[in-house]
C-alpha cells in the first residue's frame, strides 16, 4: 500500500470541507470528546466530501462507528488499539495504522499487523502534552529498517521545510496538524505543502 506523502490531520468535517478541495488526497478525521450522533454526522460529512475529491479518509480511534458508516481507513493509538476488535476491523475490510512512539509501542503496532506505522513526535509538537522527547530524523530511519515495506507516517513538529530530512531518513509520509490549522492562512499554508510533497508522489 502506497500513503500519499502529504497526511492532514483536522479535527472537523468543516476544515475536510475546506481543504480537500485545494487538492488533499490523504486526510484523518481526529475529533475528541463529541457525542455519537454530531460525531456521526461529522464522519458521514466527511466521508462525502472526500469521495467527491478521491480524498483517502482516515477515522481516528471510533472503529465500530467507521464501520457502521462504511469508512474504510480507521487510526488507533496505543490506547485505543488494546480495546479494539482487531478482529472486526478486519473482517469488514478496513485499513488500519497506528501510533507509536518507542520500541515496546511498535512491537505492539506490529504484531496487529497494520497498514501503515505512524511515529512521532518527530520535532517539538504544541499539539498536546507528550511524555516522550522528540525524536529525530535519525528515528525515522531506526524505525523504517524495523517496518520494512510497511508505510512509516511521521509526525510531530513537522514544516515543509524539514520534509527533505524527513523523507531522505525513510518515511513515506509526513503528517501535520497545527502548521496549517493554526496558520493564519491554512489555505496557502496547505497550498505550501502540497507542493513541498509533490515530488515524492
Amino acid at each position: 500500500m502506497k500513503l500519499d506523502p502529504f497526511y492532514l490531520i483536522v479535527d472537523s468535517a468543516a476544515w475536510v470541507r475546506r481543504l480537500v478541495p485545494l487538492g488533499v488526497k490523504l486526510v484523518q478525521l481526529r475529533i475528541k470528546d463529541m457525542d455519537e450522533v454530531p460525531l456521526r454526522e461529522e464522519i458521514r460529512e466527511a466521508r462525502e466530501i472526500c469521495a467527491r475529491h478521491q480524498c483517502q479518509l482516515i477515522v481516528n480511534d471510533y472503529w465500530h462507528i467507521a464501520i457502521e458508516e462504511a469508512c474504510d481507513f480507521v487510526h488507533l493509538g496505543q490506547e485505543d488499539l488494546a480495546d479494539a476488535d482487531l478482529d472486526a476491523i478486519r473482517a469488514h475490510g478496513l485499513k488500519l495504522g497506528v501510533s507509536t512512539h518507542d520500541d515496546a509501542e511498535l512491537d505492539t503496532a506490529l504484531a496487529a499487523k497494520p497498514d501503515y506505522v505512524a511515529l512521532g513526535p518527530v520535532y517539538p509538537t504544541i499539539l498536546k502534552k507528550m511524555k516522550w522527547a522528540p525524536q529525530g530524523v535519525q528515528k525515522i530511519a531506526t524505525w523504517k529498517a524495523r517496518v520494512g515495506d510497511l508505510p512509516l507516517v511521521a509526525i510531530g513538529g513537522l514544516r515543509p521545510e524539514r520534509l527533505p530530512g524527513v523523507f531522505a531518513n525513510g518515511a513515506d509520509s509526513a503528517a501535520v496538524v497545527t502548521d496549517i490549522t493554526l496558520n493564519p492562512n491554512p489555505e496557502a499554508r496547505t497550498r505550501e505543502w502540497l507542493a513541498a510533497t509533490a515530488k515524492w508522489r
